[in-house]
């Protein structure tokens, strides 16, 4: 592989943590399309007055904490995400094979995250083509947001916080499977009762956010200025949209009486083998719509974004499916 001193040069893998913030080496490798994980630290710098100096000393500046916080922007693909998906959604989970098939069948319900954190390591290249290390460990997800619209990509975006940044790590041989995307001609929207959710006509644009309340702040004495493990201090919050042709009143009148419908967010690709096909799909068991009644504003069809707010319905949990060849996460 030829080292390219560019962004072209850069890469990121990741791997699930056993212990929050103990660095686990690489072993999924993702494709991104941009970055902003980046140490963070707050110094502190004496006030002392000593007779005739004028300018604080260099020595009595002090480092007392450090973190991380950033994102990472992707498309979502065919291989690989399951263990972004796991630390977004906190449930443990194994791939369930398909029959006897090379499809497995991985089931991310809502849950807490306690114990889901991941090591980021990310590869960044100086211009003369050497890539430098920068391991971020302890890294949980506080939301994430997925989207599509017509012509386009799936895309995910990832916020994180993580614990603090090891640079002497060796930066591992970053290696790819065969990926594809999911994208809007694989997309389809469904609404109606939780498990018999029919298709919904003049949809052009869908987004999903997870947003994950945590705890961030945990720095206490005996932790060498880094944070304990973030913990849930909020409920879920799950919100979206859906830009439609006002092609007819289902979603305008749940607006209108505030009613409740499960949706279902899916894109099925390929066949991998019998009838068990690429998937990616968000089930919402329990969403209401806040604002987006049609209004017309000219000549052109009239295209409403319908807003949402996804709730517990009392049974089932918000849940990812993601159908793949992955057999381990």
């Amino acid at each position: 592989m030829v080292n390219i001193g560019s962004g072209l040069g850069a890469q990121l893998g990741l791997s699930a943590e056993t212990t929050y913030g103990t660095f686990v080496a690489p072993a999924k490798f993702v494709e991104f399309t941009k970055e902003s994980l980046a140490l963070k630290k707050t110094t502190a710098q004496s006030a002392g007055i000593a007779a005739g100096r004028l300018l604080a000393l260099s020595s009595r500046r002090v480092l007392t904490r450090q973190e991380v916080q950033g994102s990472i922007d992707m498309e979502i693909v065919n291989k690989s995400m399951g263990v972004l998906l796991q630390a977004l959604m906190g449930t443990t989970v194994t791939p369930v094979q398909q029959a006897v098939t090379t499809a497995y069948l991985q089931t991310h319900t809502l849950a807490d995250t306690a114990g889901k954190s991941l090591t980021i390591q990310k590869g960044v290249p100086l211009t003369t083509g050497v890539v430098t290390d920068k391991t971020f460990l302890g890294c949980k997800v506080t939301s994430a947001e997925f989207a599509c619209e017509v012509g386009g990509m799936l895309t995910g975006s990832f916020e994180f916080d993580g614990k603090s940044c090891d640079e002497t790590q060796t930066l591992a041989t970053a290696s790819y499977p065969n990926m594809s995307p999911f994208h809007f001609g694989q997309m389809a929207v469904k609404t109606g009762s939780f498990g018999t959710e029919t298709a919904r006509d003049g949809v052009r644009k869908v987004s999903v956010k997870i947003e994950r309340p945590q705890a961030v702040e945990r720095f206490y004495a005996g932790q060498s200025g880094l944070k304990k493990e973030p913990i849930s201090n909020d409920q879920v919050k799950i919100t979206g949209s859906l830009e439609t042709d006002y092609i007819d009143t289902i979603l305008d009148d749940l607006h209108t009486s505030d009613g409740a419908t499960s949706l279902v967010w899916e894109f099925v690709g390929p066949i991998i083998a019998s009838t068990f096909a690429e998937t990616f799909r968000i089930t919402l068991p329990a969403v209401r719509f806040d604002e987006g009644p049609p209004v017309v504003d000219g000549f052109d069809v009239v295209r409403p974004t319908f807003n949402f707010t996804a709730l517990y319905d009392g049974t089932n949990l918000p849940k990812i499916e993601y159908m793949s060849t992955d057999v381990t996460l």
